[in-house]
């Protein structure tokens, strides 16, 4: 109700307060006690309005963005039909055997049939759009060129393939052959990264591993900013504050490529997926807490010893040499 008052989303906050769908939101899992793993709550009161007008033009794209995105928990999922096309090659008009073995060509739309949600926080995909077509002009190739592909802007195509049935035909008018270059994974960013992070898991391939660390990853979702915060501050990884691109610095590379040599167990998620494991069973019951500890504290040991008896200078003295081209100096 607080909302009303905000012009902007005010319409938007009625049609919410009018379809009802706020009286079940305890039921949901917006509130949910048992699924925060955050520390922090960003939700519009409805109040201090009178300092709108002093907020800077980011400031207050921020504040609306939280509203939309506070009112969109209110409405309904969007929905999406999709279409997925498999077309065969066929050398005459007439030839109708022998399909299998010619050459098949697969594409993947998708139309959007109810807005839901999106009425309030606005359809996804212009701004990604825009970038493609700059991307075109470069010519760079289509981002997600095998990925489904929105309709929006094409009622005509939308139309015809909504017509389409199984065992049509279609008439080849021309054919284009363009040239391209991949281009490289980009960089991660502040926000990425601790993605990354999170789905670290997707990394093993051991599957029961894989489950075990499932939904937790490396560090925890209020402890992952601080990480990176700290291998910045440390001098590990360099940010740069304007794209919040991240990189890594010459000593933090020098210390991958140590624990490399010394102990690469520490580089695997697997690792950590096995103590989770551990933890796992000590929470089930099946081994005991001092079972677990001791079983850590040998692991430690064993490797720390081991790390002292290696002697290889040379190997690292070489490591060190195929990194150091890729800084400059005092990098």
């Amino acid at each position: 109700k607080g909302l009303l008052r905000y012009e902007p989303a005010a319409l938007l906050a009625q049609e919410a307060l009018n379809m009802g769908t706020y009286k079940n939101i305890a039921k949901t899992k917006y509130t949910n006690d048992k699924q925060i793993t955050d520390h922090y709550a960003v939700i519009p009161t409805g109040q201090g309005f009178q300092e709108l007008p002093k907020l800077s033009h980011t400031a207050a794209g921020v504040y609306d963005m939280i509203v939309r995105r506070f009112l969109s928990i209110f409405y309904p999922p969007a929905v999406y039909k999709k279409i997925a096309l498999d077309l065969a090659g066929s050398a005459t008009p007439n030839e109708t055997s022998g399909l299998e073995n010619r050459e098949h060509f697969f594409a993947n739309f998708k139309i959007l049939t109810e807005e839901g949600y999106f009425k309030v926080t606005g359809i996804p995909g212009a701004s990604a759009k825009k970038k493609t077509d700059k991307s075109e002009e470069e010519g760079e190739p289509k981002e997600n060129e095998e990925e489904e592909t929105d309709l929006r802007n094409s009622p005509d195509l939308q139309r015809l393939l909504e017509e389409l049935k199984k065992g049509s035909r279609l008439p080849v008018r021309d054919f284009a052959i363009r040239e391209s270059e991949t281009q490289p994974p980009a960089r991660y960013n502040s926000g990425t990264l601790i993605l990354a992070m999170e789905n670290a898991g997707q990394l093993i391939e051991d599957e029961e591993l894989r489950a075990q660390i499932k939904g937790s990853g490396i560090g925890t979702s209020a402890t992952r900013a601080e990480i990176l915060k700290k291998l910045v501050t440390i001098q590990y990884l360099h940010l740069n504050k304007k794209t919040q691109i991240i990189t890594p610095t010459f000593r933090g590379e020098l210390v991958y490529e140590v624990v490399v040599a010394s102990m690469p167990q520490m580089l695997n998620p697997d690792l950590t997926a096995s103590w989770e494991k551990g933890l796992s069973y000590v929470a089930e019951g099946t081994i005991s807490e001092d079972e677990y500890m001791k079983k850590l504290s040998d692991f430690i040991t064993r490797r720390c010893v081991n790390v002292k008896k290696i002697d290889h200078p040379e190997a690292i003295h070489s490591r060190f040499l195929g990194v150091a081209p890729f800084y400059r100096k005092g990098a």
